[in-house]
């Protein structure tokens, strides 16, 4: 028998509506989980089961459903850290916008999720719940490890490079970076204005849209996708995928030109690829001056390769600056018309499976351009690595189509 609390939410909440399923009963099953587990996964950077027992769920779309809350968004009964010592013991007033509207929603925080340093660099504690040995990726660590382990069957995670698709993918769950400002990031310890994008996590695209659609307000519930024109994109990134992740991108090609997807080879143009420069030279450079207050009185606390990037992204000119911020607008403007015809890309979600180790959250290069564009991106688990870790691919769709990027990335998770 499926264990309870390895269900989706949307199987979970027709459940409880259909009175086939206690509320309390799924929360206790993700408590069990989280007992059993979370000493070794250690997903968590706060979890308090008493917290979780005595929530009042609101009526709503997300009537007791636990609800991970990575540790950059801010929970008023909950502790938040940053991933930063400098930060230790604070608790904030108020809940972040997201986590008030999935609150309101009838969603259940389970807890604080592990992220690393203000979802930067330094790797927090978290294991990859597929093998313990590896990374969950990062930034949104336990987020990603928290869905994969059944210990909540939707999170928030947030996205500067690869810090929603890349986790997502090696912990073979589903991540959602939806088109930038989406949803609003009142409450989020903001480090790059241009590039921070709160998403969700789950173990499902419809779960997904179901957490994105409470807490922003806006229609993202799956609609009946026709097959879609798809982009094969192996760029930018291309050099350094593995040789299984260029073989699933083929196989998945066919398998989806087959079910009747029109699918041809696309190729970014060639401007495109100035974003894998400019987006860390804008990244580095907010986030230094975002972060004025911990330079100018906890230097010393912030970890040396933190400081190193910080110190590079203050170092850098205005000239550079504006002409990195001129480009991003200059192609997020050209990259709809570039699509042509196409509905979507289809692209790798990370270099290959999730790195051995825990100190170091993997590459973004498949990642970063589609975040500086501004553009909404979909990983679902399309297969396994020859150390039996997970894959995915990755949806990528026009800013502002939300709605039917999640629908073709659910058509898409169908096929494979």
């Amino acid at each position: 028998m499926t264990d309870i609390a390895m269900l989706t939410a949307t199987e979970a909440t027709s459940r409880i509506r259909a009175g086939t399923l206690s509320g309390r009963d799924y929360l206790e099953a993700c408590l069990d989980r989280i007992a059993a587990q979370e000493p070794e996964i250690r997903a968590f950077a706060h979890h308090d089961p008493a917290l979780v027992r005595a929530a009042v769920p609101m009526p709503g779309p997300l009537h007791f459903m636990p609800v991970g809350v990575k540790d950059v968004l801010d929970a008023q009964d909950e502790p938040a850290g940053y991933g930063s010592a400098i930060w230790e013991g604070y608790r904030p007033r108020a809940d972040a916008a997201c986590v008030a509207w999935a609150r309101a929603s009838g969603g259940v925080v389970m807890g604080k999720t592990v992220t690393t340093e203000f979802a930067t660099r330094r790797p927090g504690p978290t294991a990859n719940p597929r093998h313990r040995g590896h990374t969950p990726g990062g930034s949104s660590s336990g987020s990603a490890a928290g869905v994969a382990a059944g210990f909540f069957p939707l999170a928030f995670g947030t996205q500067t490079a690869g810090s929603i698709i890349r986790p997502a993918a090696y912990c073979g769950v589903v991540g959602y970076k939806p088109s930038f400002g989406l949803i609003a990031r009142l409450g989020m310890k903001v480090m790059s204005e241009s590039l921070d994008t709160i998403g969700v996590m789950a173990r499902s695209v419809a779960d997904c849209a179901l957490l994105a659609e409470a807490v922003s307000g806006r229609a993202l519930g799956l609609v009946e996708a026709a097959a879609p024109r798809i982009g094969l994109c192996r760029s930018p990134g291309t050099p350094e995928a593995t040789a299984e992740t260029i073989a699933l991108l083929e196989t998945v090609a066919a398998r989806l030109s087959a079910a009747g997807a029109v699918v041809r080879d696309f190729a970014m143009p060639a401007g495109f690829t100035a974003l894998e420069t400019a987006q860390p030279l804008v990244m580095n450079a907010e986030s230094a001056r975002s972060m004025g207050w911990e330079l100018a009185h906890h230097r010393g606390l912030i970890s040396e390769g933190l400081r190193e990037r910080l110190d590079w992204g203050l170092g850098q000119g205005d000239a550079a600056i504006a002409e990195a911020h001129a480009m991003f607008h200059r192609l997020q403007t050209a990259f709809p018309a570039a699509l042509g015809d196409l509905d979507i890309l289809l692209t790798p979600s990370a270099q290959g499976e999730a790195p051995a180790g825990l100190g170091w959250t993997g590459d973004p290069a498949f990642n970063l351009a589609w975040t500086a564009l501004h553009v909404p991106c979909v990983t679902v688990p399309a297969g396994m690595g020859p150390s039996g870790l997970p894959l995915g691919v990755q949806i990528v769709g026009r800013r502002g189509q939300d709605r039917a990027v999640l629908s073709w990335s659910q058509w898409i998770a169908e096929q494979i």
